[in-house]
């Protein structure tokens, strides 16, 4: 009986050690380490912008998305002197000579037009691109309103066409702030 006890008690010892001292496997597909979820989202995007209505207008315009904001950077030349409105319009199609391809004003949310972030206001609502004596223009918006290529259709503007208008944008006549035609265009793709 002593020697049926020594076993058992010898082989409990044994299965303890082993279990105590089992190293862990290296993660498989049923074993791996949770995901970290990564926030930052880093694209740059840049396009020439395209003469239209028989303007002379050119330039570049970049979009860089970092984490949650997008800045546009125009640097626009060619311009008549003074303000222009500037937005962003539903279809990335340059292809007619006035630029009416690109659609009216990006309005996901179907708002009245108006000036960005007040009550009322488009997506595509930018506002305006004031031009010096020369025709040359610098504009510099940043928002958390948009993105490039995420799946919140309220929010990505690929796709989209960014148009310079002829003249500034009133923010008050709808739908397009009566900013006059369409004298560059961008495909945002």
């Amino acid at each position: 009986m002593n020697k049926l006890k020594l076993t058992g008690l010898a082989f409990a010892a044994a299965l303890f050690t082993l279990s105590c001292n089992k190293q862990p496997e290296s993660a498989d597909a049923n074993q791996q380490e949770p995901a970290t979820e990564q926030t930052t989202t880093e694209k740059s995007l840049s396009y020439d912008i395209l003469p239209k209505s028989g303007s002379d207008v050119a330039g570049t315009v970049t979009f860089n998305q970092d984490g949650d904001n997008v800045t546009m950077t125009v640097n626009a030349s060619g311009l008549t002197p003074g303000e222009h409105g500037i937005h962003i319009h539903e279809t990335a199609d340059c292809s007619a000579d006035d630029a009416t391809s690109t659609g009216g004003h990006w309005n996901p949310a179907s708002d009245d037009h108006g000036k960005w972030d007040a009550e009322h206001f488009h997506m595509g609502d930018i506002g305006n691109l004031t031009a010096d004596e020369d025709g040359n223009a610098q504009l510099t918006f940043t928002t958390d309103k948009w993105c490039l290529g995420c799946e919140d259709a309220s929010k990505n503007i690929m796709d989209k066409g960014l148009i310079i208008h002829a003249d500034a944008d009133d923010f008050e006549t709808q739908p397009t702030g009566n900013a006059g035609g369409r004298i560059g265009c961008v495909e945002i793709k």
